[in-house]
C-alpha cells in the first residue's frame, strides 16, 4: 500500500492525468484491461522524467497497491463499461474508499452508482475533467461533484494537478453527486455554441470578405491577442494557417469533410434546458447545425435543386470585420448566460447549492472554453451572487448596449448573402427577447385559452380568467382547474 492514488483506464486521457499526477509527486499506481497500455503508461513515466509511477495488470494487485482510504481515478468508456470497472474494483475495496469517474458520463448515472456505493460504505464522486490530451497532462480543469468529505480527502491531489489561474486552481468543490458531471456537461454545451460562433465567423470571412485562409488566421491571432482571447480562437489560427501534410497542396482546412461528429454532451445540455424551462437557443442552433452538418448527401443533393441570393449586396471588408469582432464577443456573452442559467435552474431544484461564480473560475484555465471572458464573468458573479442573468450585469450591459448594432448588421449580411448564421442570430434572438419588457406571448396565450380553455392572466387585474371567445365556448366553470399539469 505505498500508492496515493490509483488510475483505471489508459487512454488517451488516462494516461496523460496519471502522468500529471506523478508529476506533482504524487505515487501513482495504473492499471488497464489490455496490459499492453500498462507498459506503455509505465515507459512513458521513466521517459518524461523518471516519475513515480507504476504498473500492475491485475486488478486486486492494483487496488492493494493503494493507500488507504483508497483513490480510484477510472477513466473509461460511459456507460456499462464504468458499471463493469466499478464492479471489477469494488470486489478488491473496503469501506471508506472513493472511487471517481473522470469521464463524460450522464448525471442520473453518478446518483445511481453513489447510491448502490453508498450501500457498501464507500464513495463515489463523478467529476469532470476539461482540456483534452494536453489539458490532462499539464493542468486540466477538474469538476467534482460527490460527498463532502470526499472531496476533502481528494482536494490535496486535484488542487495540485488542475490548471493554475491567478494563484487559483481551476477546480473546487462544486457539491453532491450529479454536479460535477452537470457542470461539465453544460460546459460541453457552451462550447458547442462556441465553436459554432467560431465557425460562422470563418463562413463569412471566407464566402462574403473573400479572404484566404492565411489572411483569416492572421485576423484570428490579432482577436486572440484582445478581449476575444480564448483557446478555441487561439487554435483556430493554427487550424486555419496549417498546410496539407498529406498532399503538400492546399490547406488542411479545405480537404476536411463538412460533417461535425459528437459525443452526446450537447444533446443532453439541450435536454436539460428543455427539462429546466431555460431557454438556451445558442446552444440548441449549434447541435442543430451538427445535425444537419452529417446530413452531407442531401445537402449535396439540394444544393443543385434550392436557390439562394443571385445577386450579393455590397460588403465593406474592414466594417464585416468589426462588426464581427463584436457580434462573436456579444453572442459569446450569451451563450455562457445559457449555460449558467440551466445551471442554477438544476442546482436550485435539486438543491445542490453550486456556486456560478466557482464555475467560471475554474474554466478559466485547462478548459475548452477557457477565455479571458470568464475572468469578467467571474467578477460579474462576485459582484452579485444572484445575478439574474449576465446580460444585465452593469458591464456586460454596457458592452451589449454599445455592440448590438454590429451584431445586426453581420446577421442581416449573412441573410442577405445566403449565408447561414444560426447561432448569431439566435442568440441575438435571445438578447432581442431578454431585453423587452412585452413580448407576443399574450396572442399565443390567447389562442391557447381559444382552443384549450387554458386560460391567461391579465395586465390590468389579479387572477386567472378565461373568455368565451365565440358562440362554440361554453362555461364550464372552475376556470383554475382548466390548468392542471401545466409546467
Amino acid at each position: 500500500m505505498s500508492c496515493d492514488i490509483g488510475l483505471y483506464g489508459l487512454a488517451v486521457m488516462g494516461q496523460n492525468f496519471a502522468l500529471n499526477m506523478a508529476e506533482h509527486g504524487f505515487k501513482v499506481v495504473v492499471c488497464n484491461r489490455s496490459p499492453a497500455k500498462v507498459d506503455t503508461t509505465v515507459e512513458r513515466a521513466k521517459a518524461e522524467g523518471d516519475l513515480p509511477l507504476i504498473g500492475k495488470k491485475d486488478v486486486k494487485d492494483f487496488v492493494a497497491e493503494i493507500k488507504k482510504p483508497r483513490k480510484i481515478v477510472i477513466l473509461v468508456q460511459a456507460g456499462k463499461p464504468v458499471d463493469d470497472t466499478i464492479a471489477q474494483l469494488s470486489e478488491h475495496m473496503e469501506a471508506g474508499d472513493i472511487i471517481i469517474d473522470g469521464g463524460n458520463e450522464w448525471f442520473p448515472n453518478s446518483v445511481r452508482r453513489g447510491e448502490e456505493l453508498a450501500k457498501k460504505n464507500m464513495m463515489f464522486v463523478g467529476m469532470g475533467i476539461s482540456g483534452g490530451e494536453e489539458g490532462a497532462r499539464k493542468g486540466p480543469s477538474l469538476m467534482p461533484g460527490g460527498p463532502k468529505e470526499a472531496y476533502d480527502l481528494l482536494a490535496p491531489i486535484i488542487t495540485k494537478c488542475a490548471a493554475q489561474v491567478q494563484g487559483e486552481a481551476c477546480t473546487g468543490y462544486l457539491g453532491p453527486v450529479g454536479s460535477g458531471n452537470y457542470v461539465k456537461m453544460v460546459h460541453n454545451g457552451i462550447e458547442y455554441g462556441d465553436m459554432q460562433l467560431i465557425g460562422e465567423c470563418y463562413d463569412l470571412l471566407k464566402n462574403v470578405a473573400g479572404m484566404g485562409n492565411e489572411e483569416m488566421s492572421a485576423l484570428f491571432e490579432e482577436w486572440n491577442k484582445g478581449e476575444l482571447e480564448s483557446f478555441l480562437i487561439e487554435i483556430t489560427a493554427k487550424i486555419l494557417a496549417k498546410k496539407d501534410d498529406l498532399t503538400d497542396d492546399g490547406f488542411v482546412i479545405d480537404k476536411i469533410l463538412d460533417k461535425t461528429g459528437m459525443k452526446g454532451t450537447g444533446r443532453w445540455t439541450v435536454q436539460e434546458a428543455a427539462e429546466q424551462s431555460v431557454a438556451a437557443p445558442s446552444i440548441a442552433s449549434a447541435l442543430d447545425s451538427r445535425y444537419l452538418s452529417a446530413r452531407k448527401g442531401e445537402r449535396e443533393a439540394a444544393s443543385s435543386i434550392l436557390q439562394g441570393p443571385t445577386e450579393l449586396p455590397p460588403v465593406d471588408k474592414e466594417q464585416l470585420i468589426s462588426d464581427l469582432r463584436k457580434a462573436l464577443y456579444c453572442a459569446k456573452v450569451t451563450s455562457y448566460a445559457q449555460g449558467l442559467g440551466i445551471i442554477r435552474a438544476a442546482s436550485d431544484k435539486k438543491e445542490w447549492g453550486v456556486d456560478l461564480g466557482l464555475c467560471a473560475r475554474m474554466w478559466r484555465g485547462g478548459c475548452i472554453i477557457r477565455a479571458q471572458l470568464l475572468n469578467k464573468i467571474s467578477d460579474a458573479l462576485n459582484r452579485d451572487e444572484n445575478l439574474a442573468n449576465l446580460l444585465v450585469d452593469p458591464t456586460f450591459a454596457k458592452e451589449l448596449n454599445e455592440r448590438h448594432m454590429s451584431w445586426r448588421r453581420v446577421v442581416s449580411v449573412g441573410v442577405a448573402s445566403g449565408i447561414a448564421t444560426p447561432a448569431l442570430s439566435a442568440s441575438l434572438g435571445y438578447y432581442d427577447q431578454y431585453r423587452r419588457a412585452r413580448l407576443p406571448a399574450n396572442l399565443i396565450q390567447g389562442q391557447r385559452d381559444f382552443f384549450g380553455g387554458h386560460t391567461y392572466e391579465r395586465t390590468d387585474r389579479e387572477g386567472v380568467f378565461h373568455c368565451l371567445w365565440d358562440d362554440t365556448h361554453k362555461d364550464i366553470g372552475d376556470v383554475a382547474g382548466r390548468t392542471a399539469g401545466e409546467v
